[in-house]
């Protein structure tokens, strides 16, 4: 039986833009809606399932860093934002209001498709089928790569698909030093870039996550110039 396919929220007021992209990942075998902004992007996610949303930062209207933060509020769909190109400040922006990852326009259709494909990877990884088996134990924190979720204490935590995968990479490393390449090669599904800033702001935020639990404990450690290391309590 041939695999569901997959479906994908394009959110973009730039029409020849988002259909130009919209046929090019559709004709990669995904299903598209598109919508042209926040209001109508956001009416959707509250009703109809999406395995992942492309977002774009600068709409009129609520800009998608607002349509993010208030979508983060009831779902965890992969985002990957469109953001200008040059603009850090947006990338780390989407990265700490809960993305998954970002692509700068201009783009490529076959580089936008290349990240939906690692964003969606991630995010689905492999089941088994055990739900017990499998738990990788550091201490309090508990990693379920069956589930692909985590807890601290039994509290469950509240991680994106690209904090899990670098929260599991950690804890599989737990003691031993991750450098920041590794981590994205194993994590994020490709290589580090020229001043990409995504582990970095990843690990901020699963760090965010893990104080109120964990009584604010430093459970990843930054290795000067080298990585983390997820210390074994």
């Amino acid at each position: 039986m041939a695999a569901e396919a997959q479906r994908v929220l394009l959110v973009d007021d730039d029409h020849e833009l988002s259909a130009l992209l919209g046929e090019y990942i559709a004709h990669e075998g995904f299903l598209i809606d598109r919508a042209s902004d926040g209001e109508g992007s956001l009416a959707l996610l509250r009703t109809e399932r999406f395995d992942i949303v492309v977002l774009d930062v600068m709409m009129p209207g609520m800009s998608g860093m607002e349509v993010l933060r208030r979508l983060r509020s009831f779902t965890g769909v992969p985002v990957l934002m469109l953001t200008a190109r040059g603009d850090d400040i947006d990338c780390v922006l989407a990265l700490e209001l809960g993305a998954d990852d970002y692509v700068q326009k201009p783009c490529t259709p076959r580089e936008l498709v290349a990240r939906l494909r690692a964003i969606l990877r991630r995010a689905t990884g492999p089941r088994t089928q055990g739900m017990g088996e499998d738990a990788i134990m550091i201490g309090a924190l508990a990693v379920w790569p069956s589930r692909r979720s985590a807890e601290y204490g039994s509290i469950p935590l509240p991680l994106t698909g690209s904090e899990y995968s670098l929260l599991e990479v950690l804890a599989r490393h737990a003691g031993s030093v991750v450098s920041k390449s590794d981590l994205s090669l194993q994590a994020l599904g490709r290589p580090m870039g020229p001043y990409d800033r995504n582990i970095d702001v990843h690990v901020s935020a699963i760090r965010q996550k893990l104080a109120p639990v964990s009584g604010g404990r430093m459970l990843i450690q930054t290795v000067r110039g080298i990585g983390y290391q997820m210390i074994r309590e």
